[in-house]
């Protein structure tokens, strides 16, 4: 949806994502330099950016949703956190999600939809891989590093991109999991009400 902005005496027009790049071609991402080491390989081809976005939930008891007439979309079954060494940043999520997993009693194969929040492309891959997600459930209609990384609200954004994606799918399981910075993973397991 547009939004006009206005500065001063000049509106603003924002009609369009400004993280998304158009015309991107390899040899475009492969001049990019290094993020954070000389020799290192995280570009702003390969991450996350970080840019301004908005979600909200409603959170609320079953049985306060009914007395006041309202339907969830979901309900929550699990939630966990988790760390591993603060070098190893960006794995978090692994026994996050580990944890959540079996809390639940689920095992991977039970999920229709997962959202896993990439900081960078290959902290992605990595615990992808790990959890061996299967490719054709994981972020099915995209990742933050081609949408952008909204810090304050990649939470609840990711967890409406799962509801979404499970109610379009008619799917019931939807797992959203995140690194968080020093070593940090969160994962949440959400069965969608049928």
């Amino acid at each position: 949806m547009p939004v006009t902005v206005r500065r001063g005496r000049e509106e603003h027009r924002f009609d369009r994502d400004e993280h998304v790049r158009d015309g991107v071609t390899l040899a475009d991402l492969a001049r990019l330099r290094p993020a954070f080491q000389k020799e290192g390989l995280v570009t702003a081809g390969n991450a996350s950016g970080l840019n301004d976005g908005a979600a909200s939930l409603v959170l609320a008891q079953a049985d306060e949703a009914s007395r006041r007439g309202l339907t969830p979309r979901a309900r929550i079954v699990a939630g966990t956190v988790a760390g591993v060494e603060p070098a190893l940043m960006g794995l978090g999520p692994i026994p996050a999600v580990k944890r959540c997993l079996a809390q639940a009693g689920l095992t991977i194969g039970d999920i229709d939809v997962i959202e896993s929040n990439e900081a960078f492309a290959a902290q992605a891959m990595a615990v992808a891989r790990e959890l061996d997600f299967p490719t054709e459930r994981l972020n099915p209609n995209g990742g933050a590093v081609g949408l952008g990384h909204p810090v304050g609200a990649t939470g609840a954004i990711l967890v409406l991109k799962a509801l979404a994606e499970l109610e379009r799918t008619e799917g019931r399981y939807g797992l959203i999991t995140l690194c968080i910075g020093g070593g940090q993973g969160i994962a949440l397991l959400i069965d969608r009400k049928t």
